[in-house]
């Protein structure tokens, strides 16, 4: 089985480069043949993307809906928690199934992943 590690450093809004990575690991889940395994880092601005309940512009919860989505299907969904600390994030509540971890463990992913992708 092919081991998938995306690293989103973009915040979730301002751009579409969160949703473009969110959409990608969705996409793997659904490809055919053999679903790979997928894992989820997210660093820099892009850890505010953990916090639940948050709207876009259009007033839904579409970012959120996607992480949820994520999670359902087994994808870890991990949070540095140096950029999370930075940002106050830490003693906050994450959406459920999402988790602090620490730049050992994306070491870690990394040199267990076949492919390692950034947005």
């Amino acid at each position: 089985m092919q081991k998938i590690l995306i690293i989103i450093h973009a915040p979730p809004y301002g751009s579409e480069r969160c949703l473009s990575a969110l959409r990608l690991a969705t996409a793997l889940l659904a490809a055919d043949g053999e679903t790979p395994e997928v894992q989820v880092f997210l660093m820099s601005d892009a850890t505010v993307l953990a916090l639940p309940n948050q709207s876009d512009g259009s007033g839904g919860k579409g970012l959120q809906a996607m992480v949820e989505e994520l999670v359902r299907n087994g994808v870890p969904i991990r949070i540095c928690r140096t950029c999370a600390l930075n940002r106050g994030l830490v003693d906050l509540p994450l959406i459920p199934g999402t988790s602090i971890a620490t730049l050992v463990d994306l070491a870690q992913a990394t040199l267990a992943a076949d492919k390692v992708i950034t947005f």
